[in-house]
């Protein structure tokens, strides 16, 4: 028999979980074209795209021209790097952190 977790183990597993930001880049292989994002929870960035992909609906406005024209199989998702939140961080510190990589990223990205 599975037991169940209480309301206040779920609680302390939610507060204690790894949370795993990071800088991602969306691709369509029709074009080559790219979109560079940031998240403070990449998983469910990845999953939110996954969904659109799933429903055939445009990740973002920005997309969808290209989405309309290739198809949501053209498109993939790519995580170029990930951080983790510090303990001690709050929630605007790592969005900096993650603004900064984005940043940096696009300086990378540019010079190639």
């Amino acid at each position: 028999m599975v037991k169940m977790k209480s309301k206040k183990e779920l609680k302390d597993n939610y507060k204690n979980h790894e949370i795993m930001g990071g800088v991602y880049c969306i691709e369509c292989s029709g074009n080559g074209k790219f979109w560079l994002r940031s998240a403070q929870e990449i998983k469910t960035a990845k999953n939110r795209f996954l969904f659109s992909k799933s429903t055939n609906a445009s990740p973002e406005m920005c997309m969808q021209k290209e989405w309309k024209q290739y198809g949501p199989d053209a498109f993939t998702f790519k995580v170029l790097e990930e951080i983790k939140k510090g303990e001690l961080q709050t929630a605007r510190e790592f969005k900096e952190d993650l603004n900064v990589l984005l940043e940096l990223w696009k300086i990378k990205l540019d010079s190639l």
